[in-house]
């Protein structure tokens, strides 16, 4: 709980609304909840966590007794886990829902501004196999975050990470099924756990965030296919970037307001303030979360469908390929690193970016070329290497993801402080027998990451940016 007081005019502002009455107490006498939510791939709890109930919307959601020393968990770095707050796992059982409405087969998902990432990770987990999801995010910093997180996740589908404005999706016309525009807003509803965000808000941030709000629902919708669904978010209580802004989005676009109706418990969920939207508010005191405001729209038309290099709806093409490694042969190594891959590679597409070969499944190829000529392209498929000169240097993203074969390079399993080690990037002896070349480091029988092994020593290749760069305490 931070002891940055409340401003007057904030708490006035809360005043003037019954539905918030008691909301000023909860953000300064409660402490925020920690909670993680577990990778159902390859999933483990923190260690040493002792763990404090379900989160009742989201399956792998958990709740936890105290903040344990995450940086230092081996588990975090190999993406079995993610801290979010419980709130934002509400993106879980409403992508879910409407996958559901859409016909549970493959679907395209935009995430407009994704950011770390943590809700862009559960729209991944609740969209049908075969699916593909656009995590955009305008900051260069954060966006590299957001790529760090979608690769350390694992995800079994097409992600495609951007950087950039979201003017730029206005000429990509009817492309996605679900758009989620989780946006920058003035923060009220994270003012228990951030100082930064008590300090930083006047009612000027407020006007000036509602109608940037505004501005990238427009960017967006164009985007959106008849029939498909737009998901709002943003972590604050006030009215102006909540209901006032999904009420005018709706009146000038026609669009249709959706009942947020779940198959899940919602304990303490409270609906709309004003009676033409559809909302769920989250408010800390009430619910085991901090604050969160999330209402459902729909196009009107019935087109939804997998996109297609016209860009128009095509059920009989759902989940099929467009071809079997059509790319491979403008791609160096592309033989080599087809093995990495498990079945060969048969239904993946290799492309180059740079010197990256990238690995994108066969029935997404003409979503990634449409992307490509309009968008600032980070991170595409899976990340399979990097060539240089003859040689193709296995990624960190292939020891991550569920396409790496399991018979593709040498394992060697190794204990808590040598993979903190690793996570440094400080050298690591190899047992004596260990095979030369790319061997994959596992702990806890999970992947690692890459080493490369020179017999005599092995040069650590995770990445540097990802180290970690705080000293590791010693164990009591």
């Amino acid at each position: 709980m931070t002891g940055t007081p409340l401003k007057p005019d904030f708490l006035a502002s809360l005043e003037s609304i019954a539905a918030f009455e008691g909301l000023a107490e909860a953000l300064t006498s409660t402490d925020p909840e920690v909670s993680v939510r577990i990778n159902p791939r390859k999933g483990a709890i923190p260690a040493g966590a002792v763990t404090d109930g379900e989160v009742p919307w989201c399956p792998e959601g958990m709740y936890l007794a105290d903040r344990p020393a995450f940086t230092f968990d081996p588990a975090l770095h190999q993406g079995r886990y993610y801290v979010q707050d419980a709130s934002s796992m509400i993106i879980y059982p409403i992508v879910r829902e409407l996958s559901r409405r859409l016909g549970d087969g493959p679907l395209t998902l935009l995430d407009a501004c994704a950011a770390p990432g943590g809700k862009t990770l559960c729209a991944i987990d609740a969209l049908p196999s075969g699916s593909a999801v656009v995590a955009n995010e305008f900051d260069f910093r954060r966006a590299e975050i957001l790529k760090e997180n979608i690769i350390k996740w694992g995800v079994p589908l097409t992600a495609i990470v951007s950087r950039g404005d979201t003017r730029r999706f206005r000429r990509l016309r009817q492309t996605f099924d679900i758009i989620i525009v989780d946006a920058p807003c003035s923060g009220e509803g994270m003012m228990r756990k951030d100082a930064t965000a008590r300090s930083q808000w006047t009612p000027a941030l407020v006007a000036e965030c509602a109608p940037r709000q505004r501005e990238i629902l427009n960017n967006v919708w164009p985007a959106l296919r008849p029939g498909g669904y737009l998901v709002y978010s943003t972590c604050t209580f006030n009215t102006d970037e909540d209901e006032h802004t999904v009420s005018a989005f709706i009146a000038e676009n026609d669009a249709l307001p959706v009942a947020v109706a779940l198959d899940c418990a919602l304990p303490g969920v409270a609906g709309a303030i004003e009676p033409e939207v559809e909302a769920l508010r989250f408010l800390p005191g009430r619910v085991r979360g901090e604050g969160l405001f999330v209402s459902l729209m729909q196009k009107p038309g019935d087109q939804a469908g997998t996109y297609t290099e016209s860009g128009k709806n095509d059920k009989k093409n759902k989940g099929k390929s467009k071809g079997k490694n059509s790319r491979t042969g403008a791609v160096p190594c592309a033989r080599e690193t087809a093995a990495w891959i498990a079945d060969g590679g048969a239904e993946t597409d290799l492309v180059m970016r740079g010197d990256t070969i990238y690995g994108i499944p066969g029935c997404h190829t003409a979503l990634y070329k449409a992307l490509d000529r309009e968008l600032d392209i980070i991170h595409a498929g899976t990340e399979i290497a990097t060539v240089k000169g003859r040689d193709a240097i296995p990624a960190h993203a292939l020891a991550l993801s569920p396409m790496l074969s399991a018979d593709a390079f040498a394992h060697v399993e190794i204990d808590r402080d040598t993979t903190l080690k690793y996570l440094r990037r400080d050298a690591i002896t190899l047992p004596e027998g260990t095979p030369r070349g790319y061997t994959l480091l596992t702990h806890d029988n999970v992947p690692l990451g890459f080493v490369k092994n020179l017999g005599n020593r092995s040069n650590n290749l995770y990445p540097a940016p990802w180290r970690i760069l705080s000293a590791i305490p010693r164990e009591e």
